[in-house]
């Protein structure tokens, strides 16, 4: 059996035809849809039907998501998802199995199952796309919450006097689009010229305003991870996501982490930092995954 598996994010959507073994046989990847239901529905089709051997359709997506039910209460930054039943879109126009859940989870099933994550008991995943996703594992299973919230650390507020809105949210703030942002703003250059590949190669050439964001970013970041240890107290932390292929990424967090750690006047478990083995694979795999736990007992409905 062949899947359709898919891993939308907030720039692009990729996609790959996989094998139950999670062997990828093709790939590639489209443009993020940003009008609109209709068009990103459309682009998922278009997807399936470029596969015909494909027998069902697994996505990983951003937001705070009902598996069983096929519905989004929110979707991170496409929010034309929001109270959306997806996969019952979907399956008017390619009726067969269809599954979604939240990309930082399909990261962490993957790690749990077969990565990172596979030797511990109780883990954390956090996830550095557009924005920040995180999952909570507990006894090898994921936790998520009586809303289907747990994890959703992009929406940690970062200082006291802050909201629950963009400019005052982790992932807003520390996400690759708020490094490249904040980068932009200090060079005063378009924030359109910046991406993630652009500005890890200005740190690798010495440049002290890609330098100094990065310590800032990734300062904010052991901060959070600190908390995080503190309230879970999971084995070990995995980092995944586009930028996490960047050594000096998790170079730049543990520093900071030894630094608060050294610094600190209480004698305190300190986190464990790794990343996440399957990097950029990690959602494709997770959700096929996802999909034929949803599905290995029942074989023809949504």
């Amino acid at each position: 059996m062949r899947l359709t598996v898919i891993d939308v994010g907030g720039t692009y959507i990729k996609y790959a035809c996989m094998t139950e073994e999670a062997e990828i046989i093709s790939r590639g990847k489209v443009p993020t849809p940003m009008s609109g239901r209709d068009e990103f529905i459309s682009t998922i089709v278009d997807i399936h039907k470029s596969m015909p051997e494909s027998t069902g359709i697994a996505i990983s997506l951003p937001g705070i998501i009902d598996a069983d039910k096929g519905y989004c209460f929110t979707s991170g930054a496409l929010k034309y998802n929001d109270d959306f039943y997806i996969c019952d879109a979907i399956y008017e126009k390619c009726p067969v199995n269809i599954s979604i859940e939240n990309d930082a989870k399909c990261a962490a099933f993957a790690e749990v199952s077969l990565g990172s994550l596979k030797d511990v008991d109780d883990g954390f995943v956090m996830v550095f796309g557009t924005g920040i996703g995180g999952t909570f594992i507990k006894n090898r299973q994921i936790h998520r919450g009586h809303h289907f919230a747990s994890g959703e650390i992009s929406f940690i507020i970062t200082n006291e006097h802050g909201n629950i809105v963009e400019s005052d949210i982790f992932g807003s703030q520390c996400g690759a689009l708020g490094l490249c942002k904040l980068y932009a703003a200090k060079k005063n250059i378009p924030i359109e010229s910046v991406d993630g590949i652009m500005f890890f190669d200005a740190v690798k050439n010495g440049d002290s305003t890609a330098i100094d964001c990065l310590n800032q970013i990734t300062r904010s970041i052991a901060v959070q991870i600190s908390n995080i240890q503190m309230i879970l107290d999971p084995q070990r932390i995995a980092i995944g996501g586009g930028i996490s292929v960047q050594p000096m990424f998790i170079e730049y967090i543990r520093r900071h982490l030894a630094d608060i750690y050294a610094n600190s006047e209480f004698s305190l478990p300190h986190a464990e930092v790794v990343t996440c083995e399957f990097y950029n694979d990690a959602n494709l795999i997770g959700a096929l995954q996802c999909h034929l736990e949803k599905f290995k007992n029942n074989k023809t409905s949504t």
